[in-house]
């Protein structure tokens, strides 16, 4: 499918362009000829080994530990930047102008009521950037290959739904679940705009649709060889009424949810992946640190000198197999209900190879302290803050038991935060428990007890529990991670505002402390593999700083920062405040929810195919 969040990047073109490109060439050419495309793409791309081809730097030393005026991360901040003015050029200031920029995107009119919707949109001071949705379309385009009354009869089969009927917000649940209500309050904000539709909700924390992707890739076809601009004389502005429908003689539908079988939840995921990627032609033996493992190897390949170049690449295990061996969400989920079928089901996060439409996280619009250390508790000013690395939170991430915690994300990024495990990995070569140190040579860090000290002085980072498996909730501790790992005291939200840097990191599924990390005036560190709403609305670099899942780049990250560059860690983290106070408002969720559910709402319409907005053509 389609990579919707591509942008100008110092990165390697020849690698990327190879693999990124040939998943976009996929869904434009015949299924005979798409498998063997696909394998001679991936594999010039694995194969092809030469050294960068960006922006050119000359790096010199500071104090003997990294660069000095000259440095990648500098490169990749100016193109960073570059795309930020390219897109904010593309901002429709009137109504003619969005529907216009729609048609030209979509290859469709509006949906009806997207007038409605743009003056709504107005009225709450929005930036109007037609490319902010491109996560809708992404989401919604295989549904325009299932027949609407099967689409409506998926939906009224799962319990866990938001239902609009005569302009009024109906909550259905089977009993009291976790974020319903708050899901339920952000549609009800809206509801007296919104045609008659059923949304079901994932209330788990992990994703559950994973359709093949040969299946997705056929659904994506049927829709691109049936877009059709209908002519606006024959456009229909209303949608249909479900009242008459709730008498449908419609059938339960059985979603065909499973448990993982055989190979676990990376065999059921990976499916997704296209023909001859990565994932799909990887099979990964238990990792193992004691010897120099080949799965970092990747990401120094696809990196720009060891930074992240191409964030939306970086973070899809389709191109990213390690993940497999690297990330809880592979090694053991704490539920496994997944699904191979296409239906609608919405959710607040997924992965790159999942089918699941993406709503805006419920954690970010309940306005809980927990997640974002209060509405208006931002932090201070920067020059007031720690000049420290502040991570807290419990060792989630899956089911992390003594065979297969060494693979879990956070456990790694505690383990690499620590002085005395780094350095006795560099005493080990290069090599801790649940780790691999970087080559220092390639990221111009002084090997002589630099990186200890660094972290000595500079971070403050510990889990509040352990999460040992089997759970106890009375008990922080586990028998096996205990000699590795000490509990640390819990921090607030709000207290971590007071640090300048503030790594979020994978848990079960997405982080829910992200959107309170980038409205702070404290600089968010990301590292993640899934996929949100709002990802076509954030930069890397210029709103945030992108880490790789493995974290062999943070170290390099700390130098350039602590290192002498403390004002542009300043403008990265107040540009993204600034940002975020524009585009990741609650008006901005309610923006966003309110445009996908008049899409969604067309596609699950009798008459979808001339259902539209056409009154712009009557302005002067």
């Amino acid at each position: 499918m389609d990579d919707l969040y591509l942008k100008k990047r110092p990165d390697r073109p020849q690698l990327t362009h190879i693999i990124t490109w040939a998943r976009f060439a996929l869904t434009r050419i015949s299924y005979s000829g798409r498998v063997a495309v696909l394998a001679v793409f991936f594999i010039l791309g694995l194969i092809w080994m030469f050294p960068n081809h960006g922006p050119q730097v000359s790096p010199t030393f500071y104090a003997g530990n990294g660069y000095n005026s000259s440095h990648p991360i500098d490169a990749l901040i100016d193109t960073a930047e570059t795309d930020l003015h390219e897109l904010l050029g593309t901002q429709a200031h009137d109504l003619k102008t969005a529907a216009e920029q729609y048609r030209a995107r979509r290859g469709r009119h509006p949906p009806p009521g997207f007038g409605e919707w743009y003056e709504f949109a107005k009225s709450k001071n929005s930036l109007i950037i037609e490319e902010f949705f491109d996560q809708i379309y992404h989401d919604l385009t295989p549904y325009w290959a299932l027949e609407p009354k099967e689409l409506r009869r998926q939906a009224r089969s799962i319990q866990t739904r938001i239902s609009i009927r005569n302009k009024t917000a109906i909550l259905n649940t089977d009993e009291p679940r976790n974020w319903m209500d708050s899901w339920y309050d952000l549609v009800s904000k809206f509801e007296d705009g919104l045609p008659d539709l059923d949304m079901p909700i994932n209330i788990m924390d992990e994703t559950r649709l994973v359709v093949p992707w040969e299946t997705i890739n056929e659904y994506v076809q049927k829709e691109q060889e049936n877009r059709v601009m209908t002519d606006p004389s024959l456009v229909i502005p209303e949608y249909m009424s479900l009242d008459s429908g709730d008498r449908e003689d419609l059938d339960p539908y059985d979603p065909g949810f499973t448990g993982a079988g055989k190979g676990g939840y990376w065999e059921m995921a990976r499916v997704g992946c296209p023909p001859g990627s990565p994932a799909r032609n990887s099979s990964l033996p238990k990792v193992d640190f004691s010897a120099p493992p080949w799965e970092y190897d990747n990401f120094e390949r696809m990196s720009y000198h060891g930074y992240v170049s191409n964030y939306t690449l970086m973070k899809d295990p389709c191109v990213r197999p390690e993940m497999e061996v690297l990330h809880g969400t592979f090694l053991e989920p704490i539920s496994i209900s997944t699904s191979h079928k296409l239906m609608p089901l919405f959710g607040g996060s997924k992965l790159p190879m999942n089918n699941e439409i993406l709503l805006p996280p419920a954690m970010y619009w309940a306005q809980n302290d927990h997640y974002s250390g209060g509405e208006k508790e931002h932090g201070g000013s920067w020059e007031k803050k720690t000049n420290k690395v502040v991570w807290r939170g419990a060792a989630t991430g899956g089911r992390a038991r003594e065979p297969n915690w060494t693979g879990f994300q956070r456990h790694r990024f505690m383990s690499m935060m620590n002085a005395t495990s780094v350095a006795q990995a560099e005493k080990n070569q290069s090599h801790g428990i649940n780790f691999r140190l970087p080559n220092y040579a390639d990221y111009k860090l002084n090997s002589d007890g630099f990186i200890p000290q660094l972290l000595s002085e500079h971070t403050d980072t510990g889990f509040n529990h352990l999460v040992c498996t089997p759970y106890n909730e009375t008990d922080p501790t586990c028998p096996y991670l205990d000699p590795y790992f000490e509990i640390a005291p819990g921090m607030p939200m709000k207290e971590m505002y007071n640090f300048k840097y503030l790594p979020d990191l994978d848990g079960n599924s997405f982080s829910g402390r992200y959107r309170g990390f980038m409205l702070s005036t404290s600089l968010p560190i990301k590292a993640t593999i899934y996929n949100e709403w709002h990802d076509s609305r954030l930069i890397p670099w210029v709103h945030f700083v992108p880490m790789d899942t493995t974290y062999i780049d943070v170290y390099g990250i700390m130098a350039y920062f602590l290192g002498g560059r403390d004002k542009k860690a300043r403008k990265i983290a107040l540009a993204g405040k600034a940002w975020g106070e524009k585009v990741l408002r609650r008006e901005d969720m309610l923006i966003y929810t309110y445009r996908l559910l008049l899409e969604y709402a067309r596609i699950c319409d009798d008459r979808r195919e001339f259902l539209g907005y056409v009154d712009d053509f009557k302005m002067s």
